[in-house]
């Protein structure tokens, strides 16, 4: 049986879940929650009913996620998703919902990563490996998102992913590579910019204050 980490509200996990098969046919099921955030990985559910926080979770990977949608439409890579979809992959044991990732259209064509049909619905969820993944930290995430899902999604043979803590000062923006061994830092220039070699870019994210005194986020980016 898997071991559970959760904070659940209402979630109720069945009892008849217990592998990353069973976990994917509750995901199909009309039982799956229809809010929170469900993972699987390491042969745990991890469960999650908070609401996300506006200013350090929502709006940052809103604006991460419209600037990276454009650009891999505006230079043909492929297609970004954003959060709410689901990513499955069984030889890293995994199956949850990143704040992002990049699917790339040469990825699609060698079969890398494919989407598979449901039974509940249209599509249940991406099956393989997709050229990148985001992951926007929050309190209830920090173990799951710096730990876990980095080990992961190093098995699961993801190329880049990205990960930002916008609740400190400075906020922290990483765009970890895949080595032999696990994921490292790419080395950013001093003045903060950071380069993707999936993109093809260099990327540096800035915070500024709205006229409501409240947080805003802007993804800058340059050849």
């Amino acid at each position: 049986m898997p071991t559970f980490v959760f904070n659940p509200g209402h979630i109720t996990v069945p009892p008849w879940v217990a592998d990353l098969d069973s976990f994917g046919r509750w995901v199909d099921s009309d039982e799956f929650p229809e809010q929170g955030r469900v993972s699987f990985f390491h042969g745990t559910v991890w469960m999650d009913s908070g609401m996300e926080q506006p200013f350090t979770h929502n709006l940052v990977k809103l604006w991460i996620s419209i600037v990276l949608a454009q650009l891999a439409r505006d230079r043909q890579l492929g297609r970004f998703y954003a959060d709410r979809m689901r990513l499955r992959h069984d030889n890293a044991d995994l199956s949850t919902e990143p704040d992002g990732m990049l699917v790339s259209y040469e990825s699609t064509r060698t079969d890398r990563i494919r989407l598979v049909e449901g039974t509940a619905t249209e599509y249940r969820e991406f099956e393989g490996t997709p050229d990148m993944v985001l992951e926007v930290l929050s309190d209830s995430s920090e173990q799951k998102d710096r730990v876990d899902l980095r080990e992961s999604y190093h098995l699961a043979g993801i190329d880049e992913y990205w990960l930002v803590d916008a609740r400190c000062e400075p906020l922290e923006f990483d765009i970890l590579r895949r080595a032999s061994r696990g994921y490292i830092s790419t080395r950013h220039q001093s003045d903060g910019w950071v380069r993707s070699r999936v993109f093809g870019r260099s990327f540096k994210l800035v915070r500024s204050m709205g006229p409501d005194e409240q947080p805003e986020f802007t993804l800058e980016h340059r050849d």
